[in-house]
């Protein structure tokens, strides 16, 4: 019994991760890129602790549709203000506009700072920042600006797309 038990949730979790991505260039491995050269070590280094500082002044702000502020704020506009205030980088408000800035890069070549972009209905996005370590930091919509894994099935296979910002 506890034989079928584990092999069914093998074939479950097998099935969550195959052909769930909306966009074929995105693609799971969370490997580390081992080009990766000490200053680039040092960069992502200050970019972790600068979107750090940000999320915790903003950890736990509850999700407001339009907000814009510590009374209440939306996915986009949490990461215009952490873009903005913690890497002195003005991005567009929007999700749609944010997805397209920079360039899309594939989950194997995820950075610290790039946007992840979810499609989370026929119709609506979501964006969160990535900040290694398989964490994105966010506003959810249940528990306002938080960091999630995205090893959980949920993220994964609504990802839409990522953007790097910068190089």
């Amino acid at each position: 019994m506890k034989t079928i038990k584990l092999f069914l949730s093998s074939i479950v979790f097998s099935l969550l991760f195959t052909g769930c991505f909306f966009n074929s260039s995105v693609t799971l491995n969370s490997k580390p890129n081992p080009d990766l050269k000490f200053r680039d070590y040092e960069k992502n280094q200050k970019l972790h602790s600068q979107l750090f500082e940000h999320y915790k002044k903003w950890k736990g702000v509850k999700y407001k549709y339009g907000g814009t502020t510590m009374q209440g704020v939306d996915c986009s506009a949490y990461v215009q203000n952490a873009y903005r205030n913690a890497l002195k980088v003005n991005i567009p408000r929007t999700t749609k506009l944010q997805s397209r800035v920079g360039q899309e890069v594939g989950m194997a070549d995820l950075e610290i700072g790039d946007l992840i972009f979810f499609k989370t209905g026929y119709k609506t996005r979501h964006v969160g920042i990535y900040i290694g370590g398989g964490e994105f930091m966010h506003a959810s919509t249940k528990v306002g600006v938080t960091i999630s894994s995205l090893d959980n099935p949920y993220y994964i296979k609504q990802i839409w797309k990522i953007q790097r910002i910068f190089n």
